[in-house]
């Protein structure tokens, strides 16, 4: 098969409410610069973006999305599209519909994502941003649109897998991507779960999305090591995953700390500094060589199988208190820039790795 261009991507939906909201980023001299065009000039080439239907607050809404979108064509980066068809995160904990949806039956949902998604697109392409790729759900590996969409249910307590309403969902979401791209176009579809370094969740999922015979482009993963398990399971499922479906695969959420927050503050999520990479400090420059050797094990999957990574938000510098989100920055440790906006040499990995 032929081989693609290698994404180097990051997810920036952060940065239109630091920015609008008095944050600001800054090169190695300290000198103020666009962020957009800073990552492009450290060989960044793909920006991914979140699109909520009805935000609070309404960042990451269609028109905001739209505008941050063009800015990432201005520099010729690749746009992904990252529908979360909610109104607010969409992950494997919580995947609520959209408030205007509520009361929906299936078919109504199905009619409704369809619909939403080709409007969408649509609009996109009218404003000269066709997305590179498409993502029909974020983190899907429980279902979308709950209750409806849910695939792990208990009907009067009794324990159900339901596969057929996520399947009917996604495939109205992937008809409707096809039916918008432009003639003479292709828009990439992408089914994203978050199971990096579960093999059995990994193929549990995508087994299913054979069955029923699902039409998509590419298999997005997540992988975090706190959350996802050792590298050495994550690589192994790659390759894995890759032979078993004959797939490309984007890891299309990746991130590592530069510092260690304190521990007292991680609440109830896992603690990152128990789950460093061995060889791999959380350093500016360990993050650096952790990049450098994640997008390595990425681009060595078989049959040139793996075709890139997204960094996720590595703009999210705590430069406010209170955000359109409801919750603080828990995400500073993990950043590309430090606390003032500054970049780390952790970015330079983007520049350095070259296939």
């Amino acid at each position: 098969m032929t081989e693609k261009k290698f994404i180097k991507g990051v997810d920036l939906s952060f940065v239109d409410e630091i920015e609008t909201e008095g944050g600001a980023f800054y090169d190695d001299n300290g000198k103020e610069v666009d962020v957009f065009e800073l990552l492009h000039e450290h060989g960044v080439n793909a920006v991914r973006l979140r699109l909520w239907h009805t935000p609070n607050g309404g960042y990451c809404n269609l028109d905001r999305t739209i505008k941050m979108a063009k800015r990432a064509k201005q520099y010729g980066m690749d746009f992904l599209l990252n529908f979360h068809y909610s109104d607010y995160w969409a992950d494997p904990g919580k995947q609520a519909k959209p408030k205007v949806w509520e009361g929906y039956s299936l078919t109504e949902l199905s009619n409704a994502l369809y619909a939403y998604t080709k409007e969408t697109i649509e609009a996109c392409n009218k404003a000269g941003v066709t997305p590179t790729m498409v993502q029909v759900g974020n983190e899907i590996t429980n279902g979308m649109l709950w209750d409806e969409g849910k695939i792990y249910k208990k009907p009067n307590d009794v324990p159900k897998e339901d596969w057929d309403s996520v399947t009917t969902l996604l495939k109205a979401g992937l008809d409707a991507v096809n039916d918008a791209t432009p003639a003479g176009e292709k828009i990439e579809t992408m089914i994203h779960i978050d199971r990096g370094g579960d093999n059995k969740g990994t193929r549990k999922f995508f087994d299913q999305m054979e069955n029923y015979s699902l039409s998509y482009d590419v298999i997005g993963l997540s992988y975090y090591p706190w959350w996802h398990g050792p590298i050495e399971d994550f690589a192994n499922n790659l390759n894995d995953t890759a032979e078993r479906y004959d797939r490309d695969i984007v890891v299309v959420e990746i991130a590592y700390p530069w510092m260690l927050p304190n521990k007292t503050d991680s609440g109830d999520e896992p603690y990152v500094g128990d789950y460093l990479v061995e060889g791999y400090p959380a350093t500016p420059e360990g993050q650096r060589e952790y990049l450098i050797n994640l997008m390595k094990i990425v681009a060595e999957i078989p049959n040139n199988r793996g075709i890139g990574t997204y960094y996720w938000e590595p703009c999210w510098i705590p430069s406010k208190e209170n955000w359109s989100v409801g919750h603080e920055n828990n995400w500073s440790h993990l950043t590309l820039f430090d606390e003032k906006g500054k970049k780390l040499v952790s970015l330079d990995a983007y520049k350095k790795y070259i296939k």
